[in-house]
C-alpha cells in the first residue's frame, strides 16, 4: 500500500473535487471578464458571482448582502476582529476568545492588545470545550465581541455555539465564529445560532485554496478592509476572484448535498481508528470530547514519544498526517491547544491528529493503525523516559 499515498490530512486542505475544477475552468479562458466592466463578458463573470454569493448565503439562512469574499479563513477571521474592534471602540475595548482559538483569531487579538484593547482568553475543559461559566463571568460593560470557534482545528471539539450566541445576544455583544472547520461539514443556521459574523475557508470543503467568505450582519457598522475600488459593497477592494468564487459555490453546493452520506461514513472511520488505537496502542490518550467531535476528526497524544519522528515515519509508509495545525507545522513548541486542555509538556509533544474524508476506506485505516503500531513500539524502544517507566514498573 505505501507506493500511494493515504491522505489523512484533511483538516490542513482538502482535494479540490472534480466538479469543483470543472465549474472553474471556463472562467479561467472563456468567462475571463471582469465583474466591474459594463459589457457582456463582464458581466457574465458579475452574474456567476452573485449566484455564488446567493448559494453560500442559502446555506446559512442568510441574506446574499450578508455574504463578503475573502482570500480565505485567516483573512476573514482579520477583518472580523479588526474591523469590529475600530468600529466599536467607542463603546468598550474588551474582547473575549478562548484559550484555543486558530492563531488567526489569537494573533490578531494580540496584534489589537498593543492598539489597546483589552482580551480575556477563556478556558476550556479537558475535552476543550468552553466553560460557559467563566464566559459569562468575563463578561464586562465595555466588552464589544466575543469570538468563539465553531470547532477546533486540532482536535475537533464542537462548541455550544448555539449557547454562547444567546449569552452574547442576551448581552448585546457582537458574536464571532471561526468556522473554517465546521462549514460544510455541519449543518448551520446564523440565526438559529444567534451568529453575528462567520469565518469560512474553500480549501476546507473540497474547493480552491486562496478564496473564503465573511457573513457579516446586516446592520453591523464595520468599515471597509481594503481600500480601493466598490467591490463587496465598498467593504473589500480589489477585482473579485471569479474562479475561486465559482469553485466555492461548486464546493458548498457538494457538500451540502452529500452531508449525510458523508458524515456517516466519516464517522465510521473515524470511530474505527479510535477503537483500534485506544484497545491496541498503550499508553495513549484520545484528545477532545469522544461525542462532540467533527466527523473526520482524530486526535491521540501517545507518551515518550516525539511527534515529528512519528510523522516523518508514517510518511516513510505513505501516510500522510500532522501533529496539530497545519499552519503551525514548523514550530517547535506543543500545540496551544493541547495545553489548555492540560496535557503537560511532554505527553503535547507526542500528538498526531488524523483527519479523514469519504474516500478513504476501512482498509486503509487497518494498515494506517498497524504501522502505527510498529512506528510507536520503535521509537518507544528508543526513548530513554520509557526505558525508566519500564523499570519503574
Amino acid at each position: 500500500m505505501s507506493n500511494k499515498y493515504i491522505y489523512l490530512d484533511n483538516a490542513a486542505t482538502t482535494k479540490t473535487a472534480k466538479e469543483v475544477v470543472d465549474a472553474m475552468l471556463p472562467y479561467f479562458t472563456e468567462s475571463y471578464g471582469n465583474p466591474s466592466s459594463i459589457y457582456g463578458l463582464g458581466q457574465k463573470s458579475k452574474s456567476a458571482v452573485d449566484e455564488a454569493r446567493q448559494t453560500i448565503a442559502d446555506s446559512l439562512g442568510a441574506n446574499s448582502n450578508e455574504i463578503y469574499f475573502t482570500a480565505g479563513g485567516s483573512e476573514a477571521d482579520n477583518w472580523a476582529l479588526k474591523a469590529c474592534a475600530e468600529a466599536y471602540e467607542a463603546k468598550g475595548k474588551h474582547i473575549i476568545t478562548s484559550a484555543i482559538e486558530h492563531h488567526a483569531i489569537s494573533h490578531t487579538c494580540d496584534y489589537l492588545v498593543k492598539r489597546g484593547f483589552e482580551v480575556t482568553y477563556v478556558g476550556v475543559d479537558e475535552y476543550g470545550i468552553v466553560k460557559l461559566d467563566e464566559l459569562k463571568a468575563a463578561i464586562r460593560p465595555d466588552t464589544i465581541l466575543i469570538s468563539i470557534m465553531f470547532a477546533n482545528n486540532e482536535i475537533g471539539t464542537i462548541q455550544p455555539i448555539k449557547e454562547i450566541g444567546e449569552i452574547a445576544k442576551e448581552k448585546g455583544i457582537i458574536f464571532h465564529t471561526d468556522a473554517v472547520q465546521a462549514y460544510g461539514q455541519l449543518p448551520i443556521n446564523i440565526d438559529e445560532y444567534h451568529i453575528d459574523m462567520l469565518s469560512s475557508s474553500g480549501h476546507k470543503l473540497n474547493g480552491p485554496k486562496g478564496i473564503g467568505f465573511l457573513y457579516i450582519r446586516k446592520g453591523l457598522k464595520l468599515r471597509s478592509f481594503v481600500h480601493g475600488g466598490q467591490q463587496e459593497r465598498g467593504r473589500r477592494a480589489g477585482t473579485e476572484n471569479v474562479t475561486g468564487i465559482v469553485g466555492l459555490q461548486a464546493a458548498v453546493k457538494r457538500a451540502f448535498s452529500i452531508m449525510e452520506e458523508k458524515t456517516k461514513k466519516e464517522i465510521e472511520l473515524r470511530d474505527h481508528l479510535i477503537k483500534r488505537i485506544s484497545e491496541e496502542i498503550p499508553h495513549c490518550r484520545l484528545n477532545g470530547d469522544a461525542k462532540k467531535r467533527l466527523p473526520n476528526n482524530v486526535n491521540f497524544s501517545f507518551r515518550f514519544i516525539e511527534g515529528e519522528s512519528m510523522l516523518i515515519m508514517l510518511d516513510m509508509k505513505g501516510i500522510c498526517a500532522s501533529s496539530g495545525s497545519a499552519c503551525t507545522s514548523g514550530s517547535l513548541d506543543p500545540s496551544h491547544v493541547l495545553l489548555a486542555i492540560g496535557l503537560p509538556h511532554e505527553i503535547a509533544h507526542g500528538s498526531l491528529r488524523l483527519t479523514v474524508s469519504e474516500e478513504n476506506t476501512i482498509e486503509e485505516m487497518d494498515f494506517v493503525v498497524d504501522e502505527l503500531k510498529r512506528i510507536i513500539e520503535n521509537l518507544r524502544n528508543m526513548s530513554p523516559l520509557y526505558e525508566d517507566f519500564i523499570k519503574k514498573n
